[in-house]
């Protein structure tokens, strides 16, 4: 690898550190009674209301119809994430400094598996929270009605609409990821290129030799 190249991936692993400070996901819900609507923010280590009281005030609302309380505390991803990403950031710079591309394939690898998987497990924290309620204690009850919001786009609930997207932190780690493949893949070709133009060049050596001698 270039030092270029190096410096790109060592950057790029130390950018993984935004998320510390930029929310990774948002759900914002709006109804009639509240025009000004409602929101969570989903952050690497919690859930915050997009607005001091909104996670009070979707909670309250979630009671009605029997969903369990959302408490960051209940839900252990949100402890060990913050160590996965340091891990990630870690292992980034590490392979950085080493300079072998399996190292820092290896770790792209690695990024993109906990992507995915924090993905899904975002998804089956909504399902079981939209799913699995308490309609022994609920005040609302409609048969076969669910409310786990999308993890991407809207979708009515009752007389809400819910609207769920990345926040900026996604958006962050999913442009670091492209510019490491990008230098990665670019480099690649510059390194096939030349080696094509320097076995171009001694296949012709002889031709020149001979063309000088004569």
């Amino acid at each position: 690898m270039t030092r270029i190249q190096r410096l790109i991936v060592a950057g790029a692993a130390l950018g993984l550190l935004a998320v510390f400070a930029l929310p990774l996901w948002h759900i914002d819900l709006t109804a009639p009674q509240y025009p000004e609507g409602l929101g969570m923010v989903i952050r690497i280590n919690t859930i915050q209301g997009a607005r001091p009281t909104d996670l009070h005030n979707i909670n309250s609302l979630n009671h009605y119809i029997g969903m369990h309380v959302i408490d960051p505390g209940d839900i252990p991803e949100l402890r060990w994430m913050p160590r996965l990403v340091g891990v990630l950031v870690a292992v980034g710079v590490l392979a950085a400094v080493e300079g072998r591309m399996a190292m820092v394939l290896a770790w792209l690898a690695g990024c993109a598996i906990a992507c995915v998987a924090g993905i899904f497990d975002f998804y089956r924290w909504e399902f079981d929270y939209g799913h699995h309620l308490d309609l022994d204690h609920a005040i609302i009850r409609v048969p076969g009605m669910s409310y786990q919001p999308p993890l991407v786009g809207s979708r009515q609930l009752l007389n809400f609409t819910a609207t769920s997207y990345p926040a900026s932190g996604t958006w962050v780690i999913g442009i670091l990821f492209l510019l490491v493949i990008a230098i990665l893949v670019l480099g690649r070709n510059q390194t096939v290129s030349r080696g094509i133009s320097d076995n171009a060049a001694l296949l012709n050596a002889p031709a020149r030799i001979q063309a000088r001698a004569v």
